[in-house]
């Protein structure tokens, strides 16, 4: 069961750590560069060590400490079957509104709760016209402040078992749910295993469905063969076949491997800084990030309660060390799915596939944004979850009495 005992918690790093990353980072030696390689061979030595200097003399964490605490952070311990008791650390935006919906937010990797942070203002307020939601963030087990599993197995179902008894705890027994990378997988397994009765409606902006079948959608299926894609179409798989090919080595190394790339991202704070950089710049629609919110968001990582391998290592569990696909045990479901398409997206197949990920109800199109779009396009996730579940909207009234206005 999960534990009623909600503790407020506050980012404390102790100074000793603070310490030992300055003298880590002091001690960085570099690697050398061919001359004209650019993006083409990774992240740019002139990036690194422009970011490197910044991290050591011009980055204050403390200021961003204070700037986090001010969120509304607790934990509590959930059980977990076979696992034992979990400490986990979510952000818990509740609003004034009266009747307002409860929303799960779940971030994936290299994400984390920072991904939910300015949509919390815009979700949670209220106004005439649309409704207004209770966000609940949390950081998964092995990242962030959440506690991690210490034995293999931690999979996909116990992933969700997390999720929904800390929405149980909190006294959400209906809610709705908003995921992209890792968070659309496991929106997968919250919705097959408590759908319906608990999870009323879900929504991501990385749908990643598979090809259309000839006994589950035949008119599908067979528009494979015998109707031409649109150019729109044709774009999304040439850009989905490019991602395949240059960029999911890390994929490829996490699941099969997390342990031998876990070193160096515990030892080497340029290490895991070069690790997520190069997604943060290739996998965002040319978001202009500023040095703070880069090392911001590497220091998440390197001052994560369970240290930064323990967060890979979700590749191997959902994908069996690449033997499966990171949805199996999933299920079709009638609850209702709404989807939002961002250009630059990674994980990118036609439109007309997301029909097979379940009762898909609704639709939006954007001309700018890419994988983190809560974080880069956060007026346009509210937007569209404001659309879906307000008046006139496909899953209106979904969570029975709730809607805000």
């Amino acid at each position: 069961m999960a534990s009623s005992d909600e503790r407020p918690y506050s980012i404390s790093i102790p100074h000793s750590e603070l310490d030992f990353l300055k003298k880590k980072l002091e001690l960085t030696r570099f690697p050398d560069e061919l001359e004209g390689a650019a993006w083409n061979y990774g992240a740019p030595l002139s990036d690194i060590k422009r970011l490197v200097g910044h991290w050591q003399d011009g980055y204050d964490w403390r200021k961003s400490e204070a700037a986090l605490n001010k969120l509304p952070m607790f934990t509590r311990d959930i059980e977990v079957e076979g696992f034992g008791t979990l400490n986990i650390h979510y952000v818990h935006q509740k609003s004034d509104v009266a009747g307002a919906i409860p929303l799960l937010f779940a971030h994936g990797w290299p994400g984390s709760f920072l991904e939910v942070r300015k949509l919390l203002p815009l979700l949670s307020a209220g106004g005439p016209d649309h409704p207004s939601f209770h966000v609940v963030a949390p950081s998964l087990p092995g990242f962030g402040f959440s506690e991690g599993p210490s034995k293999p197995g931690f999979k996909g179902p116990q992933y969700a078992e997390v999720l929904n008894k800390l929405m149980l705890a909190l006294g959400y027994e209906e809610y709705v749910y908003q995921g992209g990378d890792w968070g659309y997988a496991l929106g997968k397994y919250v919705v097959t295993n408590y759908g319906h009765r608990h999870v009323k409606a879900w929504h991501t902006n990385m749908p990643l469905p598979g090809a259309p079948s000839l006994f589950k959608n035949p008119l599908l299926y067979l528009g494979m063969f015998f109707l031409s894609y649109d150019e729109t179409s044709m774009k999304r798989l040439a850009n989905m076949k490019r991602h395949r090919t240059k960029g999911t080595g890390y994929f490829i190394e996490q699941a099969t491997k997390p342990q031998t790339i876990g070193y160096s991202l515990a030892d080497s704070p340029v290490g895991l800084l070069s690790w997520i950089y190069e997604k943060l710049v290739s996998w965002t629609d040319e978001y202009p990030w500023t040095d703070d919110e880069v090392i911001e968001w590497i220091s998440v990582y390197w001052l994560s309660r369970a240290g930064p391998a323990a967060s890979t290592r979700i590749y191997h569990e959902l994908t069996g060390g690449m033997t499966h696909d990171t949805d199996q045990g999933t299920v079709w479901t009638s609850v209702p799915l709404g989807v939002s398409y961002f250009p630059k997206e990674i994980f990118q197949l036609p439109k007309s596939w997301s029909h097979t990920l379940g009762n898909l109800v609704f639709e939006s199109d954007h001309d700018k944004g890419g994988h983190f779009a809560a974080f880069e396009q956060p007026e346009a996730i509210a937007g569209d979850l404001r659309k879906m579940f307000g008046k006139g909207g496909p899953a209106h009234g979904v969570v029975p009495g709730k809607g805000g206005y």
